[in-house]
């Protein structure tokens, strides 16, 4: 939400919100999946196939939009998600800084002998643009950055900066997706310990702030950045490797401490 104070402190609210709106649908899938819990079938395939519960972080960024400013607080996140205005050097950055570490980690687990699953992107091209439609609207980004990026961050970065913030914003982003890792799932970061997807999404994070904050708070820019991660897992399959997802992580790693770095801790952006 632009320029907002938040009033929240240390948003606990957001957390709390999103925790238990998602986790109510997702445990008791997971808990039904281990056979811990039968659940009627009518109600398991809601669960499994609605997807109510990606929803969390978009409903508690819009429930606390309205606490703090009623209607006014609500169309503020609409107007930030349709912020198009964003630079074509930020453009550049949303749409090709991460698929081209995903790429370039899949390029190094090839070099080094890695044998990697065929994707539907490959066997099936046109698949590439709907996929990108798709991720943006249903995949996470529509879902999620608004609470992330637009509701959390902001509320501690003007007290532990914006890089604390990020990084807690992160912890908690990938936190968030632990009942998913006891479901059977098809997306590579399921798959992995999910140590890897919390590392992921703590510098994930900082990419994704340092963007939202140099593009006037813009929900669009970090939609269309985190669309384009999901969308790059779908094209490249070096992640589902030892060797990529190293790789990964250390491009990634590098990239984030270039950018605080350059851009320094406090606001994720530089002074003029």
């Amino acid at each position: 939400m632009n320029n907002q104070k938040t009033g929240i402190g240390f948003p606990w609210l957001f957390f709390g919100l999103t925790f238990a709106w998602s986790w109510f649908f997702w445990v008791p899938t997971a808990l039904s999946e281990n056979g811990i819990i039968q659940l009627p079938s009518a109600l398991a395939y809601v669960l499994a196939n609605g997807k109510p519960a990606a929803w969390g972080p978009l409903i508690a960024a819009l429930v606390i939009g309205f606490r703090q400013a009623g209607r006014a607080g609500v169309t503020g996140i609409f107007k930030s998600m349709c912020r198009v205005k964003i630079g074509w050097r930020w453009y550049a950055v949303a749409l090709l800084l991460l698929p081209l570490i995903v790429g370039a980690a899949t390029l190094i687990a090839l070099a080094f002998g890695e044998a990697l699953p065929v994707t539907e992107a490959l066997t099936n091209p046109i698949t590439i643009p709907l996929a990108f439609v798709w991720i943006f609207f249903l995949g996470g980004p529509l879902q999620e950055e608004a609470g992330w990026r637009g509701t959390s961050t902001p509320a501690m970065q003007e007290k532990i900066g914006a890089l604390g913030a990020s990084l807690v914003t992160g912890l908690f982003w990938g936190l968030w997706h632990l009942p998913l890792f006891y479901m059977p799932r098809e997306e590579i970061y399921y798959n992995q310990p999910i140590w890897g997807l919390i590392g992921s999404t703590v510098l994930l994070s900082v990419l994704l702030s340092w963007v939202y904050n140099n593009t006037g708070r813009s929900l669009f820019a970090v939609m269309l950045m985190h669309t384009t991660y999901n969308w790059s897992n779908f094209l490249f399959t070096g992640l589902s490797t030892d060797t990529g997802g190293l790789a990964y992580f250390m491009l990634l790693a590098g990239t984030a401490a270039a950018v605080v770095s350059i851009f320094g801790g406090k606001t994720l952006v530089r002074a003029r």
